[in-house]
């Protein structure tokens, strides 16, 4: 009964050890973006989600499925993936600083 015990508490750990890269990867790329829009957001420079989400759904009514923030050249920039009643996926940048949308493009 002990050898048993033994081989699924190795076995466990060696399981941690493996996932653990994964998750710290994943927790930096999240933090990183909201850490820093949220610090660009308190100075100033970029509008809140909350004030985009209203020239998004004017412009693509549909489900917003994905949030990313960017950089374009000098410009910060919220890209939304929003899904229409249709089905069809379209990408929509918004300038985060001015507020006002970049471009719109049609997707699958």
């Amino acid at each position: 009964m002990k050898p048993i015990l033994k081989r699924l508490a190795t076995a466990s750990l060696v399981g941690l050890v493996l996932l653990r890269p994964f998750h710290a990867r994943a927790d930096e790329d999240d933090d990183g973006d909201h850490d820093r829009a949220r610090d660009l957001y308190e100075r100033g420079e970029i509008k809140g989600l909350a004030n985009i989400l209203g020239v998004v759904h004017a412009d693509a009514p549909g489900d917003i499925v994905a949030v990313d923030f960017i950089r374009m050249g000098d410009r910060w920039v919220y890209r939304f993936q929003v899904v229409a009643a249709d089905g069809r996926r379209r990408i929509v940048d918004v300038d985060a600083g001015a507020g006002v949308l970049m471009r719109g493009r049609g997707g699958d």
